[in-house]
Protein backbone atom coordinates (compact mmCIF):
# COMPACT_ATOMS: atom_id res chain seq x y z
CA UNK A 1 0.00 0.00 0.00
CA UNK A 2 1.42 3.38 -1.03
CA UNK A 3 1.35 6.00 1.71
CA UNK A 4 0.59 9.68 1.24
CA UNK A 5 3.50 10.82 3.38
CA UNK A 6 5.80 13.81 2.87
CA UNK A 7 9.32 14.68 3.99
CA UNK A 8 8.75 18.23 5.22
CA UNK A 9 12.21 19.02 6.63
CA UNK A 10 15.81 17.78 6.47
CA UNK A 11 18.88 18.42 8.62
CA UNK A 12 22.43 17.25 9.15
CA UNK A 13 25.32 17.62 11.58
CA UNK A 14 29.00 16.90 11.03
CA UNK A 15 31.70 16.96 13.71
CA UNK A 16 34.19 19.78 13.03
CA UNK A 17 37.17 17.41 13.01
CA UNK A 18 38.08 16.52 9.40
CA UNK A 19 40.42 13.63 8.58
CA UNK A 20 41.81 13.57 5.04
CA UNK A 21 42.91 10.63 2.92
CA UNK A 22 46.47 11.96 3.10
CA UNK A 23 46.39 11.91 6.90
CA UNK A 24 45.23 8.30 6.91
CA UNK A 25 47.98 7.37 4.45
CA UNK A 26 50.49 8.72 6.95
CA UNK A 27 48.83 7.09 9.95
CA UNK A 28 48.57 3.69 8.27
CA UNK A 29 52.03 4.04 6.69
CA UNK A 30 50.72 3.32 3.21
CA UNK A 31 51.83 4.73 -0.14
CA UNK A 32 50.56 8.26 -0.90
CA UNK A 33 47.19 8.01 -2.61
CA UNK A 34 46.43 4.49 -1.30
CA UNK A 35 43.53 5.52 0.97
CA UNK A 36 41.78 7.57 -1.71
CA UNK A 37 42.19 4.82 -4.30
CA UNK A 38 40.84 2.11 -2.00
CA UNK A 39 37.97 4.08 -0.48
CA UNK A 40 36.99 6.87 -2.85
CA UNK A 41 36.90 9.14 0.22
CA UNK A 42 38.89 12.39 0.19
CA UNK A 43 37.81 13.44 3.68
CA UNK A 44 35.61 12.26 6.48
CA UNK A 45 34.57 13.66 9.87
CA UNK A 46 35.44 12.08 13.21
CA UNK A 47 33.96 12.98 16.58
CA UNK A 48 36.17 14.69 19.12
CA UNK A 49 34.07 14.42 22.25
CA UNK A 50 30.63 14.71 20.64
CA UNK A 51 28.06 12.05 21.51
CA UNK A 52 25.67 10.44 19.05
CA UNK A 53 22.66 12.02 20.77
CA UNK A 54 24.24 15.49 20.67
CA UNK A 55 24.90 15.14 16.94
CA UNK A 56 21.37 13.82 16.43
CA UNK A 57 19.85 16.76 18.29
CA UNK A 58 21.74 19.25 16.11
CA UNK A 59 20.57 17.54 12.92
CA UNK A 60 17.04 17.29 14.29
CA UNK A 61 16.83 20.99 15.12
CA UNK A 62 17.82 21.90 11.57
CA UNK A 63 15.21 19.52 10.15
CA UNK A 64 12.47 20.87 12.43
CA UNK A 65 13.38 24.46 11.55
CA UNK A 66 13.48 23.53 7.84
CA UNK A 67 9.95 22.18 8.19
CA UNK A 68 8.77 25.42 9.78
CA UNK A 69 7.76 23.53 12.90
CA UNK A 70 8.69 23.57 16.57
CA UNK A 71 9.81 20.80 18.90
CA UNK A 72 6.34 20.72 20.43
CA UNK A 73 4.96 19.51 17.09
CA UNK A 74 6.95 16.25 17.22
CA UNK A 75 4.87 13.35 18.53
CA UNK A 76 7.26 10.46 17.85
CA UNK A 77 11.06 10.09 17.62
CA UNK A 78 12.65 7.19 15.76
CA UNK A 79 16.40 6.62 15.80
CA UNK A 80 17.45 4.69 12.70
CA UNK A 81 21.08 3.95 13.46
CA UNK A 82 23.52 1.07 13.25
CA UNK A 83 25.55 2.10 16.29
CA UNK A 84 24.36 2.64 19.83
CA UNK A 85 25.43 5.30 22.27
CA UNK A 86 24.93 2.77 25.07
CA UNK A 87 23.14 -0.60 25.23
CA UNK A 88 20.27 0.71 27.36
CA UNK A 89 18.23 2.87 26.93
CA UNK A 90 17.56 3.25 23.21
CA UNK A 91 19.28 6.00 21.22
CA UNK A 92 15.94 7.74 20.62
CA UNK A 93 15.39 8.28 24.36
CA UNK A 94 18.82 9.89 24.64
CA UNK A 95 18.01 12.07 21.62
CA UNK A 96 14.77 13.15 23.30
CA UNK A 97 16.79 14.20 26.35
CA UNK A 98 19.33 16.06 24.20
CA UNK A 99 16.44 17.99 22.63
CA UNK A 100 15.23 19.03 26.12
CA UNK A 101 12.00 17.07 25.64
CA UNK A 102 12.45 14.94 28.76
CA UNK A 103 9.04 15.86 30.17
CA UNK A 104 7.18 15.64 26.87
CA UNK A 105 6.20 11.99 26.98
CA UNK A 106 6.92 11.75 23.25
CA UNK A 107 7.38 8.04 22.43
CA UNK A 108 10.89 7.04 21.35
CA UNK A 109 12.26 3.85 19.85
CA UNK A 110 15.16 2.57 17.76
CA UNK A 111 15.33 0.76 14.44
CA UNK A 112 18.61 -1.00 13.71
CA UNK A 113 19.21 -2.73 10.42
CA UNK A 114 22.74 -1.23 10.31
CA UNK A 115 23.22 0.63 7.02
CA UNK A 116 19.53 0.32 6.07
CA UNK A 117 18.22 1.63 9.40
CA UNK A 118 17.08 4.98 8.01
CA UNK A 119 15.22 3.35 5.13
CA UNK A 120 13.52 0.92 7.51
CA UNK A 121 12.62 3.76 9.89
CA UNK A 122 11.10 5.77 7.02
CA UNK A 123 8.98 2.76 6.03
CA UNK A 124 7.72 2.29 9.60
CA UNK A 125 7.07 6.02 10.07
CA UNK A 126 5.09 6.19 6.84
CA UNK A 127 2.83 3.37 8.07
CA UNK A 128 2.22 5.14 11.39
CA UNK A 129 1.33 8.37 9.60
CA UNK A 130 -0.90 6.63 7.07
CA UNK A 131 -2.80 4.98 9.92
CA UNK A 132 -3.17 8.28 11.77
CA UNK A 133 -1.29 7.09 14.86
CA UNK A 134 1.11 10.05 14.77
CA UNK A 135 1.07 13.42 12.99
CA UNK A 136 4.73 14.50 12.98
CA UNK A 137 7.58 12.00 13.21
CA UNK A 138 11.25 12.86 13.61
CA UNK A 139 13.65 10.28 12.15
CA UNK A 140 17.33 10.64 13.05
CA UNK A 141 20.35 8.60 12.02
CA UNK A 142 23.41 9.45 14.09
CA UNK A 143 26.54 7.36 13.72
CA UNK A 144 29.94 7.22 15.36
CA UNK A 145 31.85 4.68 13.31
CA UNK A 146 35.35 5.86 14.19
CA UNK A 147 35.29 4.46 17.72
CA UNK A 148 34.97 0.84 16.55
CA UNK A 149 37.31 0.76 13.58
CA UNK A 150 39.89 -2.00 13.38
CA UNK A 151 43.07 -0.29 12.23
CA UNK A 152 44.56 -3.68 11.43
CA UNK A 153 42.00 -4.01 8.62
CA UNK A 154 43.25 -1.17 6.47
CA UNK A 155 40.83 -1.58 3.57
CA UNK A 156 37.73 -1.24 5.76
CA UNK A 157 38.91 1.31 8.33
CA UNK A 158 39.52 4.00 5.69
CA UNK A 159 35.90 3.88 4.50
CA UNK A 160 34.04 5.34 7.45
CA UNK A 161 33.05 8.72 8.86
CA UNK A 162 30.89 10.10 11.67
CA UNK A 163 27.85 12.36 11.54
CA UNK A 164 24.08 12.64 11.73
CA UNK A 165 21.12 13.35 9.48
CA UNK A 166 17.44 13.88 10.24
CA UNK A 167 14.12 14.18 8.47
CA UNK A 168 10.68 15.25 9.63
CA UNK A 169 7.75 13.43 8.03
CA UNK A 170 4.04 14.19 8.03
CA UNK A 171 0.90 13.12 6.19
CA UNK A 172 0.77 14.67 2.71
CA UNK A 173 -1.81 17.48 2.31
CA UNK A 174 -4.80 16.50 0.14
CA UNK A 175 -3.76 18.66 -2.83
CA UNK A 176 -0.16 17.35 -2.99
CA UNK A 177 1.38 14.19 -4.41
CA UNK A 178 4.23 13.25 -2.04
CA UNK A 179 4.17 9.48 -1.57
CA UNK A 180 6.24 6.77 0.12
CA UNK A 181 6.03 3.37 -1.55
CA UNK A 182 6.39 0.20 0.57
CA UNK A 183 9.96 -0.78 1.38
CA UNK A 184 11.30 -4.03 -0.02
CA UNK A 185 13.90 -5.93 2.00
CA UNK A 186 15.53 -9.34 1.67
CA UNK A 187 18.02 -10.93 4.07
CA UNK A 188 20.47 -13.72 3.25
CA UNK A 189 22.02 -14.79 6.54
CA UNK A 190 24.65 -16.91 4.82
CA UNK A 191 26.37 -13.51 4.79
CA UNK A 192 25.82 -12.79 8.49
CA UNK A 193 29.51 -13.25 9.29
CA UNK A 194 30.69 -11.02 6.45
CA UNK A 195 30.09 -7.81 8.43
CA UNK A 196 30.06 -7.97 12.21
CA UNK A 197 31.19 -6.83 15.63
CA UNK A 198 31.20 -10.04 17.63
CA UNK A 199 31.77 -8.61 21.09
CA UNK A 200 29.49 -6.46 23.22
CA UNK A 201 26.41 -8.67 23.47
CA UNK A 202 25.61 -11.77 25.47
CA UNK A 203 27.87 -14.16 23.51
CA UNK A 204 31.03 -12.15 24.19
CA UNK A 205 29.96 -9.90 27.03
CA UNK A 206 31.71 -6.57 27.70
CA UNK A 207 33.07 -8.01 30.97
CA UNK A 208 35.20 -10.28 28.78
CA UNK A 209 36.99 -7.34 27.16
CA UNK A 210 40.72 -7.64 27.71
CA UNK A 211 43.88 -7.41 25.64
CA UNK A 212 43.59 -10.88 24.10
CA UNK A 213 39.89 -10.42 23.18
CA UNK A 214 39.83 -6.76 22.11
CA UNK A 215 39.65 -7.61 18.39
CA UNK A 216 36.24 -9.17 19.02
CA UNK A 217 34.90 -5.75 19.98
CA UNK A 218 36.00 -4.05 16.74
CA UNK A 219 34.43 -3.92 13.30
CA UNK A 220 35.23 -6.80 10.95
CA UNK A 221 34.28 -6.94 7.28
CA UNK A 222 34.98 -9.47 4.56
CA UNK A 223 34.75 -6.93 1.75
CA UNK A 224 35.19 -9.31 -1.19
CA UNK A 225 32.47 -11.63 0.15
CA UNK A 226 30.02 -8.73 0.62
CA UNK A 227 30.90 -7.52 -2.86
CA UNK A 228 30.24 -10.92 -4.46
CA UNK A 229 26.93 -11.56 -2.71
CA UNK A 230 25.62 -8.04 -3.28
CA UNK A 231 26.55 -7.90 -6.95
CA UNK A 232 24.92 -11.30 -7.54
CA UNK A 233 21.59 -10.41 -5.95
CA UNK A 234 21.10 -6.66 -6.50
CA UNK A 235 19.86 -6.62 -10.11
CA UNK A 236 17.05 -9.11 -9.49
CA UNK A 237 16.20 -7.42 -6.19
CA UNK A 238 15.85 -3.96 -7.77
CA UNK A 239 13.78 -5.51 -10.54
CA UNK A 240 11.33 -6.68 -7.86
CA UNK A 241 11.13 -3.18 -6.38
CA UNK A 242 10.30 -1.71 -9.78
CA UNK A 243 7.76 -4.43 -10.59
CA UNK A 244 5.90 -4.03 -7.28
CA UNK A 245 5.81 -0.23 -7.62
CA UNK A 246 5.02 -0.36 -11.36
CA UNK A 247 7.96 1.99 -11.92
CA UNK A 248 11.07 1.73 -14.10
CA UNK A 249 14.50 3.34 -13.97
CA UNK A 250 13.39 5.87 -16.59
CA UNK A 251 10.68 7.13 -14.20
CA UNK A 252 13.25 8.13 -11.58
CA UNK A 253 14.85 11.55 -11.16
CA UNK A 254 17.36 10.34 -8.54
CA UNK A 255 18.90 7.16 -7.17
CA UNK A 256 20.46 7.50 -3.73
CA UNK A 257 22.58 4.48 -2.82
CA UNK A 258 24.08 3.68 0.53
CA UNK A 259 27.49 5.34 0.30
CA UNK A 260 29.37 2.13 1.10
CA UNK A 261 32.60 2.70 -0.81
CA UNK A 262 33.69 4.19 -4.09
CA UNK A 263 34.09 0.72 -5.59
CA UNK A 264 30.71 -0.54 -4.34
CA UNK A 265 28.94 2.48 -5.78
CA UNK A 266 30.64 2.12 -9.16
CA UNK A 267 29.58 -1.51 -9.21
CA UNK A 268 25.99 -0.64 -8.33
CA UNK A 269 25.78 2.03 -11.01
CA UNK A 270 27.11 -0.37 -13.64
CA UNK A 271 25.10 -3.41 -12.57
CA UNK A 272 21.81 -1.52 -12.39
CA UNK A 273 22.48 0.67 -15.47
CA UNK A 274 21.88 3.87 -13.50
CA UNK A 275 22.44 7.02 -15.60
CA UNK A 276 25.14 9.35 -14.27
CA UNK A 277 22.79 12.31 -14.10
CA UNK A 278 20.46 10.70 -11.55
CA UNK A 279 23.09 8.91 -9.43
CA UNK A 280 23.72 10.73 -6.13
CA UNK A 281 27.32 10.20 -5.02
CA UNK A 282 28.64 12.19 -2.04
CA UNK A 283 31.03 9.63 -0.56
CA UNK A 284 34.22 11.59 -1.27
CA UNK A 285 33.25 14.25 1.30
CA UNK A 286 31.77 12.03 4.00
CA UNK A 287 32.83 8.41 3.75
CA UNK A 288 30.54 5.57 4.74
CA UNK A 289 28.39 6.94 7.58
CA UNK A 290 26.48 3.68 8.12
CA UNK A 291 22.74 4.48 8.38
CA UNK A 292 23.35 8.23 8.09
CA UNK A 293 24.80 7.81 4.59
CA UNK A 294 21.49 7.68 2.71
CA UNK A 295 19.82 10.62 4.53
CA UNK A 296 23.02 12.69 4.22
CA UNK A 297 23.01 12.10 0.46
CA UNK A 298 19.27 12.88 0.40
CA UNK A 299 19.93 16.11 2.29
CA UNK A 300 22.63 17.19 -0.16
CA UNK A 301 20.47 16.33 -3.18
CA UNK A 302 17.57 18.39 -1.81
CA UNK A 303 19.75 21.34 -0.83
CA UNK A 304 21.46 21.39 -4.25
CA UNK A 305 18.05 21.03 -5.97
CA UNK A 306 19.05 17.81 -7.68
CA UNK A 307 15.79 16.59 -6.12
CA UNK A 308 12.69 18.77 -6.44
CA UNK A 309 9.09 18.35 -5.33
CA UNK A 310 7.36 15.72 -7.42
CA UNK A 311 10.57 13.84 -8.27
CA UNK A 312 10.64 10.08 -7.84
CA UNK A 313 13.64 8.85 -5.85
CA UNK A 314 15.00 5.37 -5.12
CA UNK A 315 16.85 4.84 -1.83
CA UNK A 316 18.81 1.60 -2.14
CA UNK A 317 21.53 -0.27 -0.28
CA UNK A 318 22.85 -3.30 1.52
CA UNK A 319 23.52 -3.88 5.20
CA UNK A 320 24.95 -6.39 7.61
CA UNK A 321 22.87 -9.53 7.70
CA UNK A 322 23.43 -9.66 4.70
CA UNK A 323 20.38 -7.61 3.73
CA UNK A 324 19.29 -5.73 0.64
CA UNK A 325 16.75 -2.94 0.99
CA UNK A 326 15.16 -0.22 -1.06
CA UNK A 327 12.29 2.23 -1.02
CA UNK A 328 10.85 4.57 -3.64
CA UNK A 329 9.43 7.92 -2.69
CA UNK A 330 7.85 10.76 -4.59
CA UNK A 331 9.42 13.76 -2.93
Amino acid sequence: MNRKVKIVGVGKYLPPKVVTAEELDQMLQTQPGWTLKKSGVKERHYVNGETASQMAANAALEAINDAGLSLSDVDCIISGSGTMEQPIPCNAALIQRALNLSDSGVPCFDVNTTCLSFVQALDIASLYLEMGIYRTILIVSSEIASIGLNWQQKESCVLFGDGAAAVVVQKTPENEGSTVYPMKMETYSDGASFTEIRGGGTTIHPREHREETKQEFLFHMNGPAVFRMSSKRLPEFVGKIFAEANISMTDLQAVIPHQASGMAMRLMKRKLHIPDEIFIDVIENYGNMIAASIPIALYEAIRSQRIKRGDKVLLIGTSAGLSLGGIILEY
